[in-house]
């Protein structure tokens, strides 16, 4: 059964069926914006989030980082960039997601930080859904999800464009997940990072 996870909520790496999980997706599913037609009706609005991955050293240095414009680590592989969202409603897939085989992963990365930006500058508020997602399977293919993390629009997310979803990280020589779900006042992946390094590790 997978776990709903809240805010600040810590779990391991478990295989539904029992046994450590090595190989598995995190994953970001979001939807477009509804609007009002011009002459009535709606229309959507294309959204264009990126999901990236930094990748943390014990020193808290930025070894490396997985997104659109990097698709490939050690261990990590990220699906391509989706610049739409989910024009038709939730289609149950994820519209980018990255692929993980923590035995592969370098063994001076201590954390794996997930974060969700938006390229556009469109505003979390006001995307009606988004969430992120630890499942075992492919980016085509769901075979079990382990944990899920909804980030529904709230106005607390106003005037936010980049946000740390969550992480994984290294204790006692197991990995583990943290769900984060804060917001940061960044523009550009970059300084989102950069955020990262100071304020969540």
């Amino acid at each position: 059964m997978s776990i709903n996870l809240v805010k600040g909520q810590k779990i391991s790496l478990e295989k539904s069926g029992g046994g450590k999980l090595t190989d598995f997706c995190i994953g970001a599913n979001w939807g477009a914006i509804e609007k009002k037609g011009f002459f009535g009706g709606n229309k959507k609005e294309a959204v264009d989030l990126d999901l990236s991955a930094g990748l943390y050293k014990s020193d808290k240095s930025l070894a490396s980082c997985v997104f659109f414009g990097r698709l490939k680590d050690a261990g990590i592989k990220h699906s391509g960039d989706d610049r739409t969202g989910d024009l038709d409603g939730d289609d149950g897939l994820d519209n980018e997601v990255l692929s993980l085989d923590i035995n592969q992963i370098s063994s001076d990365v201590d954390q794996i930080v997930f974060v969700l930006n938006s390229f556009d500058g469109h505003d979390f508020a006001t995307v009606p859904f988004a969430s992120i997602r630890l499942y075992e399977g492919t980016p085509d293919r769901v075979n079990s999800i382990v944990a899920s993390f909804d980030i529904a629009s709230d106005a607390k997310f106003s005037g936010y464009t980049s946000m740390v979803l969550g992480k994984l990280y290294r204790k006692n020589d197991e990995w583990k997940f943290s769900a984060i779900g804060e917001p940061t006042k960044d523009k550009k992946l970059e300084q989102t990072l950069e955020s990262v390094r100071t304020k969540f590790l």
